[in-house]
């Protein structure tokens, strides 16, 4: 039988990248203590109001058919948020609503990019970013995220990466998985690039509620010079801990929605109104449970930080932004992929192999920030006398 050639472009990016998640999971199935340290899921529930409004929604009948644009009274609420928040007027012909970021994602870059282009996208990247861009057809171009400038895309990296077949630039700010946050002088710098070269800029925006205290966040859409070629997106999932909610949005130019439209409305023709209104409630005001999740994440970061940090040959990068943290398991002598293998079976800690986001990763660990204090605490122990172990064995 023949098949779609979409599906050759994403053999073995799907699933297998959780591999130590899904062992993980399966041992707890199984009755094993397991300290999961592996997905990003906010540690709180999602708002009883919000809940309350997409229920009481349902209820008021709120269960037919949408449009692929979104519901009139979220696409407003969205406009005057990023009006607010980016010192200019956005309406909702700028907007255009998804069942959250992923498929946000999908459809935009579907729309900017074809066989034969090439999307630039930092390395480190988001699991779920190389299958993106294979899928629209383009070729991923990782640009090296270094962590002796704090993972943050480097100027120069990135105009060395461009080529004549160069369509976009994929930014993640603040990025999973490094925590990294990029400065309005990065945006500008890459900015001018993206000018030089016509590119379009594409910015993965669902963690800028969880920006850490004395962080400053910049999206390319608060420099009006880039309007015409940027597109932000993003969600509920982590400022409002509504992951299951699927409920998500992209920002660009009236002329760049206008065309992406029927695109949208071929993949979805509208998402569940109910969920609109629960979302346009949730942005119309700051969120209950961001601020809470950044003092936790904040602090939890620290805590690893102290424990791990020049504890046997441990490194650990202090995360600007977001739910995650990165070790540097190096000097045991392991890939993150062994490492994070043998800690869950020795120890029973779950982490997620750098290798997942790709080769700038490699010999490193990402660890959630979701657990509780004393399960992150007891899972440093266990790191840091599984790496002890393995240095000891490999002397």
């Amino acid at each position: 039988m023949q098949y779609a050639s979409i599906l050759d472009r994403l053999s073995g990016l799907g699933g297998a990248k959780w591999e130590i998640h899904r062992r993980a999971r399966q041992m707890k199935s199984e009755g094993r203590a397991v300290i999961e340290l592996t997905i990003g899921e906010p540690d709180v529930p999602c708002p009883e109001s919000l809940m309350q409004r997409a229920a009481s929604a349902m209820f008021d009948g709120r269960i037919g058919y949408s449009n692929g644009q979104g519901e009139p009274g979220l696409t407003r609420a969205l406009a005057h948020r990023y009006s607010t928040r980016r010192g200019r007027h956005f309406g909702p012909e700028n907007i255009l609503c998804f069942p959250g970021t992923q498929t946000t994602l999908y459809a935009v870059l579907t729309g900017l990019c074809e066989a034969g282009t090439e999307v630039l996208v930092g390395d480190p990247m988001y699991a779920t970013y190389e299958g993106l861009i294979r899928a629209s057809g383009a070729r991923p171009v990782p640009v090296p995220l270094r962590p002796e400038r704090g993972f943050r895309l480097d100027p120069a990296d990135l105009a060395a990466a461009v080529t004549p077949q160069s369509r976009v630039i994929l930014l993640n700010t603040p990025h999973n998985p490094t925590g990294a946050v990029l400065s309005r002088a990065d945006i500008a710098a890459i900015g001018e690039i993206a000018r030089a070269h016509d590119l379009w800029i594409v910015s993965d925006e669902v963690y800028e509620d969880l920006v850490f205290p004395g962080v400053s966040f910049t999206s390319p859409l608060d420099l009006p010079d880039l309007a015409d070629r940027s597109v932000a997106c993003a969600s509920i999932s982590k400022s409002h801990a509504a992951p299951g909610f699927r409920s998500g949005w992209c920002v660009g130019s009236a002329e760049f929605c206008a065309r992406l439209l029927p695109l949208s409305e071929t993949m979805l023709f509208g998402n569940q109104p109910f969920i609109a209104d629960m979302t346009a409630q949730a942005v119309s005001a700051p969120s209950e449970v961001a601020p809470g999740m950044v003092a936790r994440f904040s602090a939890r970061a620290s805590l690893i930080h102290d424990r791990l940090h020049g504890n046997a040959g441990l490194r650990v990068h202090a995360p600007e932004a977001g739910m995650f943290a990165l070790v540097d398991i190096r000097e045991t002598g392991c890939s993150g992929a062994a490492f994070a293998a043998s800690l869950l079976e020795a120890e029973g800690v779950a982490t997620m192999p750098g290798e997942s986001f790709g080769t700038a990763l490699t010999g490193w660990l990402r660890l959630a920030l979701s657990q509780p204090d004393a399960l992150v605490a007891e899972g440093c122990t266990r790191i840091a006398r599984h790496a002890a172990t393995l240095r000891h064995r490999a002397a």
